[in-house]
């Protein structure tokens, strides 16, 4: 199979989709692999390293598009790539349907066949292609929320940790997964009061057993969201439903309670977002403020970090693309449960019931597809 791994375009997306390392494992499985040039530098990766595991570096992505058989990106296509998207091509990337009719429809009239990582399910519920960047995420935003909560930057001026004789940060976090387990981890380790929320309460009583004492732990529901939300500081949307919108947990009504100059990171933006005042935004125009709260709501944070990033994506995602190049998405689908799972559309059909749902469009059972 040729696989192809175009250089992002995403605003200050500097991840690829695939490290050296990876392409050479893929061309001893005896696969093609064409690299858009340039594609890997931002995380540190030359075209000559792409070159010397075997990978072949092509000029322009519509070059890498026109010649794939299977596509793999870190971030979803955006306008300027849909029209180079071919019909039954197979795309291996974050898709976040549910947060995007545009891209939903885009790909719906392109017809290509879509796996997304965030849908990629084990047997246990667990999301594996998730994990390794809800894991960067989540640590990455206390760092971030740290960073805008100093007045120059438009925050309260309130240090995490505080200092001998003053008191720490509130930071609530809400969902107890992968992205707020990390969160609460890292604030707790700046020296934060933290309270981390979830509706799990088996999750509960485990972050309770592993997590310091300066995180405790409570259940999620709206009139402890508004109490909590009023005390915070800072405040990390950590929410995910797999597949679908997350849930509005603060409302725009919440935030006239909550203290001037407090900072919300909502992490799960690129699912809907959880604080219903959250829009994706860049790395270059990160926040904005609405009544009185800084809103950090990147929809690609761990961007930001792309060595780091792309290593442990690719660390995760590779085992999946080889099964697809080695046996075509089809039997790859029917043998493994779990890629089954990622199948987001097949030609113009939904087959992921939670992103129909999210648009009210019709939706068709992925099996009665792959006869």
């Amino acid at each position: 199979m040729i696989i192809g791994v175009p250089k992002e375009i995403k605003n200050n997306e500097n991840r690829v989709a695939l490290t050296p390392g990876g392409a050479e494992l893929l061309k001893h499985s005896g696969h093609t692999v064409i690299v858009e040039t340039n594609a890997g530098t931002g995380s540190g990766f030359s075209n000559e390293e792409y070159i010397k595991a075997g990978a072949e570096i092509i000029g322009t992505a519509a070059e890498v598009y026109a010649k794939a058989e299977m596509i793999m990106k870190v971030k979803e296509p955006i306008a300027p790539e849909y029209g180079l998207i071919r019909e039954g091509q197979l795309l291996f990337t974050y898709f976040h349907y549910a947060a995007s009719r545009e891209l939903t429809e885009a790909m719906i009239k392109a017809k290509p066949v879509t796996i997304a990582y965030e849908t990629v399910q084990k047997a246990d519920g667990s999301l594996p292609l998730l994990i390794p960047m809800s894991e960067v995420a989540g640590r990455m935003a206390p760092q971030e929320g740290a960073k805008y909560l100093e007045r120059p930057m438009g925050g309260r001026g309130i240090l995490l940790g505080g200092v001998p004789g003053t008191e720490p940060a509130n930071v609530l976090v809400l969902g107890g997964g992968v992205v707020g387990t990390n969160a609460a981890k890292i604030a707790a380790g700046f020296g934060a009061r933290v309270t981390i929320m979830d509706n799990n309460l088996y999750r509960l009583r485990y972050l309770d057993d592993v997590m310091p004492k300066n995180v405790i732990t409570m259940m999620s529901t709206p009139a402890n969201i508004r109490k909590a939300s009023t005390e915070a500081d800072l405040v990390i949307g950590a929410v995910l439903i797999a597949g679908a919108k997350a849930p509005h947990l603060i409302t725009k009504g919440m935030l006239k309670d909550m203290k001037r100059g407090s900072v919300v990171v909502d992490v799960s933006v690129d699912q809907g977002g959880c604080i219903e005042t959250c829009k994706p935004t860049t790395h270059e125009n990160p926040i904005y403020e609405i009544d009185g709260v800084v809103h950090y709501c990147v929809a690609n944070m761990p961007g930001a970090v792309p060595f780091t990033s792309t290593i442990a994506l690719t660390n995760a995602t590779l085992p999946y693309a080889i099964q697809l190049a080695n046996k075509g998405w089809k039997v790859a689908a029917q043998e493994n449960h779990e890629l089954y799972l990622g199948l987001n559309t097949i030609g113009e059909h939904i087959v992921y019931e939670a992103v129909a749902e999210a648009f009210g469009l019709p939706y068709t059972n992925a099996a009665s597809l792959m006869n």
